[in-house]
């Protein structure tokens, strides 16, 4: 396990991790030293505990360390945070069942010594119920250690802005925002409760230590502002910094926005290495409106980059230098000028590649290379259920038209047809509905690929195992997720591979599928086969123009032949499954501004003007 980062700009402690792995690890050994040591001296372990995709990770370390070191859960009382209400409590969306299938059931805890808030009582026991889980906190002695994620809204447990430093456990209104960021757990927005049960702010201080945890880019802007602006009611999570023992776990992508990251210059001395010589300039033109040859030695001199200009400048050698670096990022034949080579898009969803990349895949393909894409993921349950009745009444009624299978097709149709009336609000759908979900997705991306350029021979349909629960929830890389991905390597041979390096969409799947795609890259070096590793986001965000190391032109018609590709995916046009909390536009339109604004921020600089652009960064092994 890396040693951590430690954020020297924040108002409390604050250590960076390089992965939510390493991070995980960490706040893991903490939870079992404390365990191990309270169990030789006979005393229980009071642990209060988070639920969502932040804790996944402790939780998978902890029954590790409990199936193979022995970690004895006998003596450990936990207190959850918060509770839908109202919520049965064996509701695929209850926290009460996700803890047991994500953690309890794992290891060897007593069930008497397990507290989550009720999401059951009637709504006239509320307070009552509220009252005695606090008095049940008391008893156990009170919480050793209480583990936290963050939404964007700077809550913890469910304490929405606004709520006071007094608060104690109770039932809320939880805030749109919050409503828009669990849309994806519960299948749409509509489905997400209107109110939870949750332990107080002050419940949470009164822990004798206190650990944070926040992972992704989707969490950097809150957590700047809960560690680095003083504490408000608007960011709960703020009041930590006037807890005595409490700490914020991060990953570096959940760090980028601190100060330390963001403008390092502000803190205290800096080694001015080229890349962020690069960032510094790039940020003083963005900040004072200059294009990269037009900065002037009092625009250092004034945005404390004083040192930068006396060890490196003039102002015009320095802008001279970043304006030749950005001007080397353009590229118009991204796999260089030789015809006939083989390239390989990953794509973890059947419609991110066109969304990210679309209009270099489209270059790709007229420079006359061979482009396979991998679809990583069936993404069957972004489809709704709308789609799936539709395409299952075209099925039999093409059927019937050309004097097929009409008996099997019509008891299919009913299935679907019964299951899809009846199903309850957020309901996992049937195997049915999951392949006829799934088949929808496949056309589509066939199609998609088409408006590119590349054939249906050209395109693997990867479903790695990880995905197929049927439920936002994904399990870990199965092995053979990996094995695949290194069988295809050795198959294609590819002389580039681009891969989704964006961490930020709400289902975690692009993580999982760039993690896979690096273990497998590790391994084929290791046997000597070698490739260009090249990153694309566009989806949910974009690179920071410091960071481009590669920057495709695409003309307008270009980008409207990528616009087209994306409306092939019509079962996500006009209002897709998962949209996002942050950015409600649709895809294209998201795409279409994110390459404009990248052309137009080098326009910014003084560089050549283009339409549009593409943006990668190249991957760099740890």
């Amino acid at each position: 396990m890396m040693n951590p980062t430690v954020a020297p700009s924040t108002r409390m402690p604050t250590l960076i991790f390089p992965t939510s792995t390493d991070a995980a690890r960490h706040v893991a050994t903490l939870m079992a030293k404390m365990i191990r040591e309270n169990n030789a001296s006979g005393v229980p372990t009071v642990l209060g505990l988070a639920t969502g995709s932040t804790p996944v990770g402790l939780y998978r370390e902890l029954i590790r360390m409990h199936k193979e070191e022995n970690l004895d859960f006998s003596r450990v009382v936990t207190f959850n945070l918060d509770e839908y209400f109202p919520m049965p409590k064996d509701d695929s969306h209850s926290y009460n069942r996700w803890m047991q299938e994500t953690l309890f059931s794992h290891i060897n805890i007593k069930p008497e010594n397990v507290h989550i808030p009720d999401g059951t009582v009637k709504p006239g026991a509320v307070a009552d119920h509220c009252e005695r889980y606090e008095e049940a906190i008391r008893k156990a002695g009170g919480i050793d250690i209480q583990i936290l994620g963050i939404g964007r809204t700077g809550h913890i447990g469910f304490n929405e802005p606004g709520s006071p430093k007094t608060a104690r456990t109770r039932l809320v209104t939880l805030d749109p925002v919050t409503k828009r960021d669990a849309a994806s757990g519960f299948f749409g927005e509509e489905n997400v409760p209107q109110q939870a049960i949750t332990m107080g702010t002050a419940t949470i201080l009164e822990a004798r230590k206190v650990i944070l945890m926040a992972f992704g880019e989707h969490k950097a802007p809150t957590v700047q502002k809960a560690v680095e602006n003083p504490p408000s009611e608007s960011i709960a999570a703020s009041f930590l910094q006037e807890h005595s023992d409490s700490t914020f776990i991060l990953d570096a992508a959940a760090a980028s926005d601190l100060t330390l990251y963001r403008r390092p210059w502000e803190i205290g001395p800096v080694v001015w290495k080229p890349e962020l010589i690069r960032q510094a300039v790039i940020w003083l033109s963005l900040k004072v409106h200059k294009g990269l040859l037009k900065l002037s030695d009092n625009d250092f001199r004034e945005h404390h980059l004083y040192e930068l200009l006396r060890e490196h400048g003039p102002a015009e050698n320095l802008g001279y230098r970043v304006f030749q670096d950005r001007f080397q990022t353009i590229i118009n034949h991204p796999a260089g000028n030789d015809p006939k080579r083989t390239i390989l898009v990953f794509s973890p969803h059947p419609d991110d590649d066109v969304i990210s990349m679309g209009g270099t895949i489209i270059r790709l393909v007229e420079q006359g290379h061979k482009v396979h894409i991998a679809y990583m993921t069936n993404g069957n349950i972004a489809v709704f259920d709308h789609d799936a009745l539709r395409f299952t009444d075209f099925v039999e009624s093409f059927h019937r038209i050309f004097q097929l299978d009409q008996q099997n097709t019509s008891e299919v149709k009913k299935r679907v047809t019964e299951f899809l009336k009846n199903k309850k609000p957020g309901q996992p759908d049937t195997d049915d509905v999951l392949k006829i979900k799934a088949l929808i997705r496949e056309t589509e991306a066939r199609a998609a690929a088409l408006a590119c350029g590349i054939p249906p021979e050209q395109l693997e349909f990867m479903d790695l195992r990880f995905y197929r629960t049927g439920t936002i929830a994904k399990n870990p890389i199965h092995p053979q997720d990996i094995t695949d991905i290194v069988n295809l390597f050795e198959r294609l041979k590819p002389y580039q591979i681009y891969v989704a390096g964006e961490l930020s969409d709400p289902h975690g799947t692009h993580r999982l599928c760039a993690e896979a795609i690096y273990e497998a890259v590790r391994r084929v070096r290791a046997k000597k086969q070698d490739f260009d590793v090249w990153l694309y986001r566009g989806a949910w965000e974009e690179w920071e123009p410091h960071q481009i190391e590669m920057a495709v032109p695409l003309s307008s018609d270009v980008l409207d032949r990528k616009k087209e590709a994306i409306f092939r995916h019509q079962s996500q046009k006009d209002r897709a499954m998962f949209p996002g909390s942050a950015d409600k536009r649709e895809f294209w339109q998201r795409a279409e501004w994110r390459n404009t604004q990248t052309a137009q921020l080098y326009d910014q600089f003084g560089l050549p003007e283009y339409y549009a652009m593409e943006a990668f960064v190249r991957w760099k092994d740890a």
